[in-house]
């Protein structure tokens, strides 16, 4: 059975974020062996200087490396992060800094910066509570999960989000939160 990671950058018991990846991750399970990695609570460091000049001499923690040979070695990756502050939670930046790795998730030919990861198609799932758009000038999270997706050699990135949650209704987060895991649905088909 092929390999699926999750990574669920939400933090609220409550999420609507999470509301929304819950039945989308349990139809990819049909298909995937599935891995959860749950930010909230999860402690990883900010990567600082010392950690990067242990990096330079080559000591990374074992479970580091052993969970970003695991993201390397996935089929495929969802993420379900909430929209934070124009992008997602630093704890979610912080997760893909510790696992960033050079002979692991990426590598180089002293030229160029090249991916290992063998996943080929990404899931985003997100809410955001203002009326902004994926592509959106004002959208940071779906460029950088792109970005990090060329520079990890991830494949392709597919979105699904929910808008303006904060200024709608209780009845019409619920629809948002339906049509949104709708189209998750219909992408499962061919994830």
């Amino acid at each position: 059975m092929d390999r699926l990671i999750y990574i669920d950058a939400t933090m609220r018991a409550e999420s609507r974020t999470r509301k929304i990846a819950r039945p989308i991750v349990a139809e990819l399970a049909k298909r995937y062996e599935i891995e959860t990695i749950s930010l909230d609570g999860a402690g990883f460091p900010a990567v600082d200087g010392k950690i990067l000049e242990d990096r330079n001499n080559g000591i990374v923690p074992e479970e580091y490396a052993e969970m970003a040979r695991r993201i390397a070695a996935a089929d495929r990756i969802v993420i379900a992060a909430p929209f934070w502050d124009m992008s997602f939670p630093a704890a979610l930046k912080v997760f893909f800094e510790n696992m960033s790795l050079f002979h692991i998730t990426f590598d180089s030919d002293n030229t160029h910066c090249y991916g290992l990861c063998k996943c080929s198609k990404v899931l985003y799932i997100t809410t955001r509570g203002m009326n902004i758009h994926t592509g959106d000038p004002l959208e940071q999270a779906t460029p950088y999960i792109k970005a990090l997706s060329c520079l990890w050699g991830l494949g392709d990135v597919y979105v699904v989000s929910a808008e303006n949650m904060d200024y709608s209704t209780p009845e019409e987060i619920e629809r948002k939160i339906a049509a949104a895991t709708f189209e998750g649905l219909d992408i499962c088909r061919t994830f």
